[in-house]
C-alpha cells in the first residue's frame, strides 16, 4: 500500500503563489510517474501537471506558465509551484503517483488538499 501525504493548500488572493507537496511512502517499486489533479464543484477531476521518472513534465493549457511541477527522486516527494493563481484555480487538489509492480501497473490518491483563489 502506497500513502501520499499532501501539504500546502490554503486561502490566497488572486495573483499570490503557493506551493503544494507530496510525500508517498510504503510499498513503492518503480515509479512512473507523479503528478497533480484538480477537482472544481460541479466538475470532473482533470489533470494539473505531470512529471515522469524520466524528469518529462506536462501541463494542462490553463496552467501552462504559471505552474511548475518538479520532484526529489530521493525523497520521493513532488512539489507544484502555483503562481499567478486565479479564482478558476479553486479546487480540491489531488496527488497520484504511478508505479510498476511485478506484473503490474498500480495508481495511487492523495486525500486531497483544498486551494481557494479569492479576493
Amino acid at each position: 500500500q502506497v500513502q501520499l501525504v499532501e501539504s500546502g493548500g490554503g486561502l490566497v488572493q488572486p495573483g499570490e503563489s503557493l506551493r503544494l507537496s507530496c510525500a508517498a511512502s510504503g510499498r513503492i517499486f518503480t515509479i512512473l510517474s507523479m503528478g497533480w489533479f484538480r477537482q472544481a464543484p460541479g466538475k470532473q477531476r482533470e489533470l494539473v501537471a505531470q512529471i515522469t521518472s524520466g524528469g518529462s513534465t506536462d501541463y494542462a493549457d490553463s496552467v501552462k506558465d504559471r505552474f511548475t511541477i518538479s520532484r526529489d527522486s530521493a525523497k520521493n516527494t513532488v512539489y507544484l509551484q502555483m503562481s499567478m493563481l486565479k479564482p478558476e484555480d479553486t479546487a480540491v487538489y489531488y496527488c497520484n503517483l504511478l508505479q510498476l509492480r511485478p506484473g503490474m501497473r498500480d495508481s495511487a490518491w492523495g486525500q486531497g488538499t483544498q486551494v481557494t483563489v479569492s479576493s
